[in-house]
């Protein structure tokens, strides 16, 4: 149902639930808890889903479709967005890599994560208004922070499905890649984030004092993996 693989100091959890187009269900959410615990550790994340129809598709609406009080439907969201938050506050970088459309509950997901990479054929959309509800774990306020109010607002308020590249144009998807390429391109981007240089680079980005910039950049310049580097480019001339 959901896989975890480490390899390399990167972290890969895919969702593995084609036959429901990797929907997302209440047993879904405690494997996902699960493999984030396997995760710790890891110097990147990275998100996936199986096959190539859908990244995930939403909350899965067979099941949680039992839910029929408030509090279980609190309970439910309050459980879904503390993943994506454990996501969000995942010290190394993080992607999600759009094998399929991220819809609904899926573009809440993706949005999570700091990096969306996205096959060339996929959409994405918050369409949660279809089913008379909002974003439950935490998508809208994420998608706010990317790529504005006003146009998250029209976005989530109207429920529009945005194309691969338009989502792009808006900053919704930071990189599109052609389908042919994707899992490799993918992959080999996860896995050069997974270095401690790029850790540090998003730790100065989240914001520290400048005394812990300086130090975190001090502490890679002394490091044998810098002069190593530096030596092969000073060879090449």
């Amino acid at each position: 149902m959901v896989d975890l693989e480490i390899e390399d100091g990167l972290a890969i959890i895919t969702i593995d639930r084609p036959h429901a187009r990797n929907a997302i269900s209440l047993e879904t959410m405690e494997h996902l808890d699960r493999a984030l615990d396997g995760a710790q550790g890891a110097a990147a994340l990275a998100l996936t889903g199986t096959g190539d129809r859908a990244f995930v598709s939403g909350g899965d609406l067979k099941e949680l479709s039992a839910l029929r009080t408030v509090e279980q439907a609190s309970a439910m969201s309050f459980r879904m967005r503390s993943i994506c938050d454990r996501v969000a506050r995942f010290p190394g970088p993080t992607v999600a890599a759009l094998n399929g459309h991220a819809l609904g509950g899926g573009a809440e997901f993706a949005v999570a994560a700091d990096i969306r990479l996205a096959a060339d054929d996929i959409k994405i959309g918050f369409n949660q208004v279809a089913l008379a509800i909002m974003p439950a774990w935490g998508g809208a306020e994420r998608l706010a922070e990317l790529v504005g109010y006003s146009r998250a607002l029209l976005l989530a308020g109207t429920g529009r499905i945005l194309s691969a590249t338009d989502a792009e144009q808006i900053g919704l998807v930071d990189q599109v890649i052609p389908r042919a390429s994707f899992d490799e391109q993918w992959r080999l981007i996860a896995r050069t984030l997974a270095t401690v240089p790029a850790g540090q680079v998003k730790r100065v980005l989240r914001g520290v004092p400048t005394t812990e910039a300086v130090k975190a950049f001090a502490d890679l310049w002394v490091a044998d993996e810098h002069w190593t580097a530096a030596d092969k480019v000073m060879k090449r001339g």
